[in-house]
């Protein structure tokens, strides 16, 4: 661990030194970001694990940076070139980037203008420009000296001396960071009509606009390039470069009355338009580019922890409806625990209508497994089933609830080898149903099983940085995981995946154990699993829960390297009567910290909590719509599926969600939906503005008063 890293990371992050090597060591000792998080507190500086994760990026950044640093320092003591001034520009460098363009005059080049002007002995005229102490009539003189086989006159010398300067221009990492920033500042992204252009088609409001690239928004940049990957629209990056050249006058060149200075003007200004405005240009789209893809990322992270986190539905059995008119509405009914108990295919709507059947199939599996809640999936013919149970629920006085849950993705889980795995012997179409109900009893726990991908919460997710955005979902997904904690007994194997330091081998064969001894008792009984070592263990335990274990300890995120000071607190002090104004002379007396203490009485004071209840409940509906029936002017209610930079898609109880644009959000200016709104949200007055009945399109408002 180098003082340099320390450094960087301190800068970066704002943690103190002491924290900063404490959080290094720990992961080096192969501790999880969760488990530091809840277990390391004392060590951290109460960080979060979300700083734990940006601390994780800026770790694995500097490292990065360090390295490169390193391999250019030794490449260009290899060659000579080192000096005292290269050496301390390259070691203050806070950036690859920076790094990068240091380095760039030294990289080999291909054979070019400025090359071949090197090879023909021009550098020592080019330096005689560069110096400004002659006149132009004096450089022309000391031109003919460098005239030879290659060289044809006087003014082929000078040329090839001016394109020697022009490089060393564009070369010049703090000339090429001016410029650059200047472009950031100034340059405008120019769209323009491609090969393929669809004047009617979805980008045909783009073209033959210029946007400046320090405004654009990233779903507008992302959806421009998508147009320019299928060639119906092209880009280019302008900037006004007399402005660019102003500010070489300026700073560049001093304004002797009598020198060169008229050639090194020329040739710095063919090194800006040729060889330095191409290059930054480009580099300038793929910034965009990057900045665009990072936010999408962003947002879609956040929009998963949003739908992850929606509470529970708790000691329900429910019965899951996948609607369809030609296939029929597929049943399926789950138990408390989530076990799939029965299923069963009705066709309560066209083409069939068999209402009386399909009436006699739900009611019998009510009756039998003690139905209390419906989950209706939201895709084709949910409205008419909906109408369908709310029927059936006046004209049997039933005491049942209904909801409709968004069915994205389910057809993908049907299909996976997750779901094969569980339910080897159901058709997919019933998995389907297992799926929709299992969304309103516990959401995380059936979401984790699809590709978060395939969950309809982010924005133009094909055209981001496919690597990052994986980590950034599986990273999402591991935090919230863990922070929830997991029943060990009804988990699935790719729930207990996520756990801190368990893998999907290793959660198999917890469930493989489980099977065999039909429960886990003790959090103790998880050391007999195969394969799961006392660092697993370790990292493990405590986001696991037992609801009826042996002790009520198993129930809750005391770690059980805590439990001798668990019974120390117990035996000393009644939980419920700890005031605040205790907690440090009890940490001193059981020799413990104050964040640590605070921990553990939470957690005895509320064993087997769920943070999830803290977050959007789950709404039961109370009416159903349909689009025709709809006026501008209309109240509804409605949940919030998915939100993006312009606005947000609102489930109103159509096939198709309706939108909610950024403008119609908040009376105040805001510059993000996820300011005001947040996925799973339920929103129980908004105002229909638009109807367009050709396009199947809504539009809302939250704007009413």
């Amino acid at each position: 661990m180098t003082s340099d890293l320390i450094n960087l990371l301190k800068e970066k992050t704002k943690l103190s030194n002491n924290s900063i090597k404490n959080i290094i060591t720990l992961l080096d000792e192969g501790c999880t970001i969760p488990f530091i998080a809840r277990y390391r507190k004392d060590k951290t500086e109460n960080a979060t694990d979300e700083d734990l994760r940006a601390f994780e990026e800026v770790f694995n950044y500097s490292k990065k940076l360090i390295k490169r640093k390193e391999d250019i320092l030794n490449l260009l003591d290899e060659k000579n070139f080192l000096n005292e001034k290269l050496k301390n520009s390259i070691n203050e460098a806070k950036t690859i980037q920076v790094l990068e363009d240091i380095y760039a005059p030294f990289k080999d080049k291909k054979s070019s203008r400025t090359s071949d002007a090197i090879d023909n002995g021009l550098e020592p005229l080019a330096n005689i420009i560069q110096s400004l102490k002659y006149t132009n009539e004096e450089i022309q003189q000391k031109s003919k000296q460098f005239v030879n086989n290659k060289v044809k006159s006087s003014e082929e010398a000078i040329q090839g001396a001016k394109d020697i300067i022009a490089q060393r221009y564009a070369d010049d990492f703090k000339s090429k960071e001016i410029v650059r920033n200047l472009i950031a500042s100034w340059g405008e992204l120019q769209i323009k009509e491609g090969k393929a252009f669809d004047k009617k088609g979805v980008y045909s409001n783009f073209a033959n606009k210029s946007e400046k690239i320090k405004y654009i928004k990233s779903h507008r940049t992302l959806a421009i390039l998508r147009a320019v990957n299928e060639k119906e629209l092209s880009v280019k990056i302008e900037i006004d470069e007399n402005h660019l050249l102003e500010n070489i006058k300026k700073y560049k060149i001093p304004q002797w009355a009598s020198s060169s200075k008229d050639i090194v003007f020329e040739s710095y200004k063919d090194g800006l338009k040729r060889l330095l405005l191409p290059s930054l240009k480009r580099e300038a789209i793929n910034t965009i580019k990057e900045k665009a893809s990072s936010e999408a990322i962003e947002l879609f992270g956040k929009n998963l922890k949003e739908l992850l986190q929606t509470a529970p539905l708790v000691n329900q059995v429910i019965l899951g409806m996948d609607p369809g008119f030609v296939s029929g509405c597929k049943l399926a009914v789950i138990d408390e625990n989530g076990i799939y108990l029965d299923s069963n295919v009705i066709y309560p709507t066209k083409p069939r209508e068999n209402m009386e059947l399909s009436s006699k199939i739900v009611l019998a599996l009510i009756k039998k497994y003690k139905v209390t809640s419906i989950a209706i999936g939201n895709g084709t013919a949910s409205r008419e089933t909906a109408e369908f149970i709310i029927n059936l629920i006046k004209e049997n006085d039933l005491d049942i609830n209904y909801a409709i849950v968004s069915e994205i993705g389910a057809s993908v889980y049907s299909a996976s080898k997750i779901a094969a795995q569980e339910y080897p012997n159901l058709d997919v179409t019933i998995r389907g149903a297992i799926s929709i109900a299992g969304r309103l009893r516990d959401p995380m726990a059936t979401l984790v099983k699809i590709d978060p991908k395939s969950l309809g919460i982010g924005q133009y997710q094909h055209d981001v940085n496919q690597k990052e955005l994986a980590l950034k979902l599986e990273n999402t997904t591991v935090d919230l995981v863990n922070k929830v904690g997991v029943d060990l007994n009804s988990a699935s194997y790719k729930l207990l995946s996520f756990i801190s330091g368990i893998s999907e081998k290793l959660a198999i064969n917890i469930i493989e154990h489980r099977d065999t001894i039909k429960k886990f008792n003790s959090k103790n009984e998880l050391l007999k699993v195969k394969g799961l070592g006392a660092k697993a263990y370790e990292q493990a335990v405590g986001f696991l829960r037992i609801k009826e274990g042996k002790s009520i300890l198993d129930n809750t995120a005391i770690h059980p390297e805590d439990y001798a000071l668990t019974k120390s607190l117990q035996k000393s002090y009644k939980i419920e009567e700890i005031q605040d104004n205790q907690l440090e002379s009890i940490a001193t007396k059981l020799n413990t910290s104050i964040l640590k203490l605070q921990d553990i009485i939470q957690e005895l004071k509320k064993p087997g909590y769920d943070v999830r209840n803290e977050f959007n409940q789950v709404k039961f509906a109370s009416d159903i719509t349909k689009l025709e029936d709809l006026k501008e002017g209309f109240m509804l209610s409605g949940i919030v599926r998915n939100i993006t930079d312009f606005g947000a898609f609102v489930d109103i109880g159509l096939k198709n969600d309706a939108l909610l644009h950024i403008s119609q959000i908040s009376a105040k200016r805001i510059n993000h939906p996820s300011e005001v709104l947040s996925i799973n949200q339920n929103l129980e007055k908004i105002k229909v503005v638009s109807v367009d009945l050709e396009k199947q399109r809504v539009g809302l408002s939250l704007k009413y008063e």
